[in-house]
């Protein structure tokens, strides 16, 4: 504590008081730490008074002084939410812009800033009238008046159904402010197209070369597999001459215009040879890849966006290796990334010893992991970590044996994201990442890709903490997106000891393999996180050859690709389970507002789905065939709807927005069930139709549209 106010004391109350032992300074300890939290106190209201500083709580009072009200049925929400819900019923951006929109009320550019302002998605405005089909009079034909489509005019055809679509329409009568199925060309409309989807980098990673294919053809990810490229750029445009939009980039996009993605800062560089040096613009080719047909010519290299893919010429093949800085999109920050996150040392008992730091990549210490791995045996510590610096991928094998007490965590550092690839190295052994633990020993993985093998926890391993990572489902990915080996795990347990818990990560089927007679079941808890068996009807939590694995469940906000069979699900909460649930211990926890098929045998219930409809359905008819195909219907309805079920696409277990409102909103706040419940998605969405309804130009409807 402060000694603030004993300082100020004259020299000879001090000398007396340390002559006494100090009472008089350890009294003023007490009241120096109170008057300190009292000015605390009265800096932060200060601080409230102004909408760029206050804390969160303050934002809907400082709100309603300038007359800024949230959406009715976001805020009926408000009460049962959290600090981060709060965040989404009251942006403080847009509370801020308030008086400023009402200036601008009426105006295109207005509404794509709202986009913005409220919700956090790009937008762009589109008024459908100027869409419309027209007849012209013959004495004074209007050029700029929509006509029949031109089949020669390939840019125009390509941006069929777009934001930048400018294809004539008839008029839908339909409000394109109603919901689904909503009319978008009609006179009084207005669409503004969002893109939800975040744009994430990658920095000089190594490109994957298709081997299989040729020794110069790559793609842009490390795993092997498809992946358009995103533009990182910011929106706000009227028309798409200005620069690219925040979305996928397209061939005939890259073709027009290759300065506007090409090139330090921009969508996605090139680099060759041992000394990375970027390929000149002017040798930039966009062209179609599919099958690998295209050669391009000498001096040229060929890039098809779309899919991600790089061909260099025939005779010209880097032999320095090549590596690409490029931008993909996702959801949110769930698995291995290079977004900003704050990575602290696993700390597992309180000491003041510093914590050895073995760095590994181009800036640090070690350049292979195996090496700091060698380097933390020798030394021995009780605490450590080994954090990799760069977005490379490392190809080591890696053993790890934990004594008595170590405490080891593997990290990427903050903007990077590693990939660990396990070969297959050993005829006569397992290649996975193997650990083996004693009594009271600890691994945290943080940030990590792993691809080519499992994770392998065992002995008396006491936790093993998955943060931020990425366990590729099947092991490893082809170039469509399919898993290589669906059937394999990618987590596999032999430790009785283990306390598993998984947060914010992505990984495939996890197999527990234990005595249930002789230990108690493994506790592993999920939160935020997709578990990916690579269908719904192989096991995402079971045991080889057991009924159910011996495992205390706790799931959170997550989405699960398969079945579970498991012990015991103590607590599931605002999740999805695709795949039939089975416990064996049914008396033991509860499941709330989650998604499980029918057919599941889970503990009790609270406001699950599809119990909802099923109830609501037995209510409406009497007991029957009319009844029973009701009960069938609702429960077809309800099925959760995704983008994408294989890891890799953009839209990999996102939501469709066709999905069931029982869905959408089905989650304890109203928010969605599944990993993605902490954008809050529905609330974002409900509070800029309200600001639509207030600020679109008199005479108007406008309506969300989606673009990615």
């Amino acid at each position: 504590m402060s000694d603030r106010l004993f300082e100020l004391l004259p020299a000879v109350y001090r000398d007396r008081d340390a002559a006494q032992g100090g009472p008089l300074r350890a009294l003023l300890r007490l009241v120096g730490g109170q008057a300190d939290l009292m000015r605390d106190d009265v800096a932060r209201l200060y601080e409230n008074w102004f909408i760029e500083t206050c804390e969160d709580w303050a934002v809907p009072y400082i709100g309603e002084l300038v007359g800024y009200t949230p959406a009715a049925e976001a805020a009926a929400a408000a009460d049962a939410g959290s600090r981060a819900l709060g965040r989404a019923l009251t942006p403080r951006r847009d509370v801020a812009n308030a008086l400023r929109a009402r200036r601008r009320r009426g105006t295109l550019a207005l509404l794509e800033r709202l986009a913005q302002d409220v919700a956090q998605w790009p937008g762009h405005a589109v008024e459908t009238r100027r869409r419309l089909w027209t007849t012209a009079n013959l004495r004074g034909a209007d050029p700029s008046s929509p006509r029949t489509a031109s089949v020669r005019d390939a840019g125009m055809l390509a941006r069929t159904g777009g934001p930048y679509d400018a294809l004539p329409r008839l008029p839908d009568v339909r409000r394109i402010g109603a919901p689904a199925p909503a009319g978008r060309p009609n006179v009084p409309g207005i669409a503004l197209w969002v893109w939800p989807l975040r744009t994430y980098s990658l920095t000089r990673s190594p490109a994957y070369c298709a081997e299989e294919v040729a020794k110069h053809a790559f793609t842009f990810s490390a795993l092997g597999n498809d992946v358009p490229l995103f533009s990182p750029s910011a929106p706000g445009r009227s028309v798409p001459e200005e620069g690219p939009d925040p979305g996928p980039i397209t061939r005939r996009e890259l073709d027009r215009r290759p300065g506007d993605f090409y090139g330090e800062g921009k969508a996605f560089v090139i680099y060759t040879g041992p000394r990375r040096t970027p390929v000149p613009l002017e040798d930039i080719v966009s062209t179609d890849l599919t099958g690998w047909r295209y050669q391009p010519p000498a001096g040229k290299v060929a890039v098809d966006p779309e899919l991600g893919r790089i061909h260099f010429p025939r005779l010209a093949a880097p032999r320095g290796g090549v590596w690409v800085s490029w931008h993909h999109g996702f959801s949110a920050d769930v698995g291995g990334g290079e977004y900003a996150v704050r990575r602290p040392v696993f700390v597992p008992v309180a000491d003041d010893k510093p914590v050895p730091l073995y760095r590994v990549g181009r800036h640090g210490r070690f350049r292979r992991l195996r090496d700091a791995l060698a380097a933390w045996r020798k030394e021995h510590p009780p605490r450590a970590a080994i954090e990799i610096t760069d977005s490379g991928v490392y190809t080591d094998s890696v053993r790890i044996r934990l004594d008595e007490g170590q405490a080891l965590q593997i990290r990427a550092a903050s903007g990077a994201r590693p990939v660990i690839r396990l070969l297959d190295l050993s005829n006569n052994r397992s290649d996975a990442l193997r650990v083996r633990g004693a009594r009271n020993t600890a691994l945290v993985l943080d940030g990590l890709v792993i691809t080519g093998r499992p994770v392998h926890a065992e002995g008396e391993l006491s936790c093993l903490v998955l943060r931020h990572c990425t366990l590729v489902p099947g092991w490893a990915l082809g170039s469509d997106g399919e898993p290589q080996r669906p059937a394999e795990p990618s987590l596999e347990i032999f430790s009785a000891r283990a306390c598993v818990t998984v947060e914010h990560s992505i990984l495939g089927s996890v197999q527990v393999v234990l005595d249930e007679v002789a230990e108690d079941p493994v506790p592993i808890r999920v939160r935020d996180s997709i578990v990916d068996a690579t269908s719904s009807d192989r096991e995402a939590i079971g045991a080889p050859g057991c009924p159910v694995a011996h495992v205390a469940l706790s799931i959170e906000r997550s989405t699960v690709f398969g079945r579970v069979q498991v012990h015991a699900i103590q607590h599931a909460e605002d999740s999805i389970f695709t795949g039939q649930v089975k416990v064996a211990r049914r008396q033991v926890g509860c499941m709330r507002f989650c998604y499980a098929p029918p057919e599941s045998r889970t503990p009790r219930r609270y406001a699950c789905q599809p119990d909802g409809v099923d109830a609501a359905a037995r209510e409406a008819e009497p007991p029957g065939p009319v009844r029973d195909a009701l009960v069938h219907r609702e429960r077809q309805r309800v099925r959760p709807r995704f983008g994408s079920v294989r890891y890799g696409s953009p839209r990999y277990a996102r939501l469709t927005e066709d999905c069931a409102k029982e869905i959408v909103r089905g989650a304890s706040d109203t928010s969605e069930m599944g990993v993605f419940h902490d954008l809050f998605q529905p609330q974002r969405a409900a509070n800029l139709n309200a600001r639509l309804q207030q600020f679109t130009p008199a005479g108007h409807d406008a309506g969300i549209v989606y673009a990615s």
